[in-house]
């Protein structure tokens, strides 16, 4: 995979929130939506590297498609997630730009070629999945490649 199709198609960007359901209702007042719990992460338990699967199972994700760009929002519970300890540092905000690939595995490669640490990546049978760049200190979010599941 060129190191130049990594980050061309956005798919979605995610937002840690603190309240889920209060953080939905605001994005409803001002007329974002409508809004779909995510499916569940279990399936992911088949290769899954995060600091703890089960804190990673609880998190809690809704989202809203918008013009052809996903807006998740993400509550993590107490635990060990990267995404807990952010809204413990940060509070609220922006945790991750989601990019859609081909070929995710080759596209792992690619990035951690390019000096991109991988953070946290979870695959299917199939080798859809994601993969999450530790690039907070140079892009200041995290940057993550998905694959969609195969029909």
């Amino acid at each position: 995979m060129e190191t130049n199709q990594l980050f061309n198609t956005l798919h979605h960007l995610c937002i840690v929130v603190p309240d889920l359901d209060a953080a939905v209702a605001y994005y409803q007042s001002i007329g974002v939506g409508p809004w779909t719990d995510f499916p569940s992460l279990e399936p992911y338990r088949y290769e899954l590297t995060v600091s703890n699967a089960g804190d990673f199972m609880r998190l809690k994700y809704r989202f809203a498609n918008m013009g052809g760009i996903q807006l998740q929002l993400c509550e993590p519970h107490e635990g060990d997630t990267e995404q807990r300890r952010f809204l413990e540092k940060h509070g609220g905000g922006v945790f991750h730009l989601g990019f859609t690939v081909d070929g995710l595995d080759a596209a792992e490669a690619a990035g951690n070629a390019l000096g991109m640490p991988t953070l946290m990546r979870g695959r299917l049978p199939d080798r859809s999945g994601f993969t999450y760049f530790d690039t907070r200190a140079e892009a200041g979010v995290v940057l993550e490649l998905r694959q969609p599941r195969q029909p």
